[in-house]
């Protein structure tokens, strides 16, 4: 039996958990833990189990219980319009969820309900994740964000850049210098994607299959480092395969596969008990089912290929796709989103620190870049408001993603704000745009500002 212990109260500079191997071993932790400034646990909690999210009632941090319920029936009105077959939204304020929600199907052909503990393929929002966990060898001192990535990546020294395309393929020339991990976390390396654009490097990306499933990490550095750069690196914000770069150079630094890794620094701290590169057999009946649209904007289930094949996310992977390849749940998710906001820290376990967190979050494009929408800039591995009135947010600061399946979240830190919603939709004609209509919803809720909040505590 593998125990987890965890939640210690330690002296600043020592362990806050340590992991068993079998529960013989907690008397042994326990002297090891008095004697490094530890207060011993009382109790070994399993590796699997996952503690519960602190609740409050929407009224005791500052929302509306009444307010909250036309966010409820806009949800609803998107599952009865038929434009959505399920979903789920959790709202978290000031650390502590007002609202749990869940609509429609997750198997319109089963007629199997939308359930909290739903698995979802969160795609995109692996981004993030991905980017803490290389945040945390930064912070261990493994390399510098102006570092060449060729340091740590050989096959990537004297990368070409495509300057134009012809009839005979790229005509080519040199990089005016080695793209750096900034550059790769902030999507200006100059890479592609081989997904969604028309362009020429991301149609050689696609022909060469560096996203195929059938691959490793490894294999998919050798194609890149065969391939030419899109543009100049630092030059243009391109949404781009960096961040499965990221996932690489996560193994190389670390030493570890970047899926261990992840498990052991991530999502095992974190009691992310259901996120991973694939979902077990045993939980095959809780990953919701994936829907498209006709031509005529009605739902259909998509076609059995690809990244939603019938059997994708369901066998174990040597892909793992720090970019798109991760499954999770609204709960999981909200526990990592949660670390964000407290500053890297959650239930007495600490990922990041606050300053590296904010760092994530800084803008780090020009505030007239024209990649980029208006009024949102771009931080590391995450999207970040800069005008709210040009970009249609809330608040200066808020920070966000989502995954192609229509996944989204949002962080706001102005007014202590989480929010995860779920569902699984193929983009194109018939999705709504999910993410305003529960944005602004949410929003309305609030009846208590932060700041009036302070000043009356």
């Amino acid at each position: 039996m593998v125990a987890e212990l965890s939640r210690f109260r330690c002296k600043e500079g020592t362990m806050r958990a340590l992991t068993a191997r079998s529960a013989l071993l907690v008397p042994i932790l326990s002297i090891a833990l008095v004697a490094s400034g530890c207060d011993a646990p009382t109790e070994a909690v399993a590796a699997d189990t996952q503690p519960a999210l602190q609740r409050a009632a929407p009224e005791d941090v500052g929302m509306s219980s009444e307010r909250l319920t036309r966010l409820h029936d806009g949800m609803q009105q998107l599952v009865d319009d038929g434009r959505l077959a399920g979903i789920t939204t959790m709202v978290a304020r000031r650390g502590r969820v007002v609202d749990f929600q869940t609509y429609g199907q997750r198997d319109i052909e089963a007629g199997s309900p939308m359930e909290e503990d739903a698995i979802f393929r969160i795609y995109s929002m692996s981004k993030p994740i991905t980017g803490v966990a290389l945040m945390t060898l930064y912070e261990e001192g493994k390399f510098r964000l102006s570092d060449p990535v060729q340091r740590y990546i050989p096959e990537f020294t004297d990368l070409k850049v495509a300057a134009s395309w012809g009839a005979d393929g790229p005509v080519l020339e040199d990089a005016d210098h080695p793209m750096t991990i900034r550059e790769l976390m902030s999507h200006t390396a100059g890479l592609a994607y081989g997904i969604g654009a028309p362009g020429p490097t991301d149609r050689l990306y696609a022909t060469e299959g560096v996203l195929s499933r059938q691959q490793t990490l490894k294999d998919m550095i050798v194609k890149l480092g065969a391939m030419p750069l899109r543009h100049q690196p630092g030059t243009l914000w391109y949404y781009s395969i960096a961040v499965d770069v990221q996932g690489y150079l996560v193994e190389v630094l670390s030493g570890q596969p970047f899926d261990e890794y992840l498990r052991e620094r991530v999502f095992g701290p974190l009691r992310m008990v259901d996120t991973g590169f694939h979902v077990p057999e045993e939980d095959h009946d809780r990953l919701a089912q994936y829907y498209g649209y006709d031509q005529d904007g009605n739902l259909t289930a998509p076609a059995n290929s690809g990244t939603v094949g019938s059997r994708a996310f369901l066998d174990p992977t040597t892909f793992f796709s720090g970019g798109g390849g991760l499954v999770s749940t609204t709960t999981d998710y909200m526990r990592f989103s949660l670390m964000l906001l407290n500053g890297g820290a959650l239930d007495g376990v600490r990922i990041l620190s606050p300053t590296t967190i904010e760092l994530m979050t800084r803008n780090q494009m020009p505030r007239d870049n024209p990649e980029r929408s208006p009024g949102q800039g771009f931080g590391l591995d995450f999207s970040v408001v800069l005008d709210p009135v040009a970009s249609e947010f809330y608040s200066v600061g808020e920070y966000y993603w989502g995954g192609a399946a229509g996944t989204w979240f949002w962080i706001d830190p102005a007014e202590d704000l989480v929010f995860v919603g779920m569902i699984q939709q193929r983009g194109g004609r018939g999705r709504p745009s999910v993410r305003s209509i529960s944005h602004r919803l949410t929003y309305q809720a609030i009846i208590e500002p932060l700041a009036q909040m302070e000043e009356n505590e």
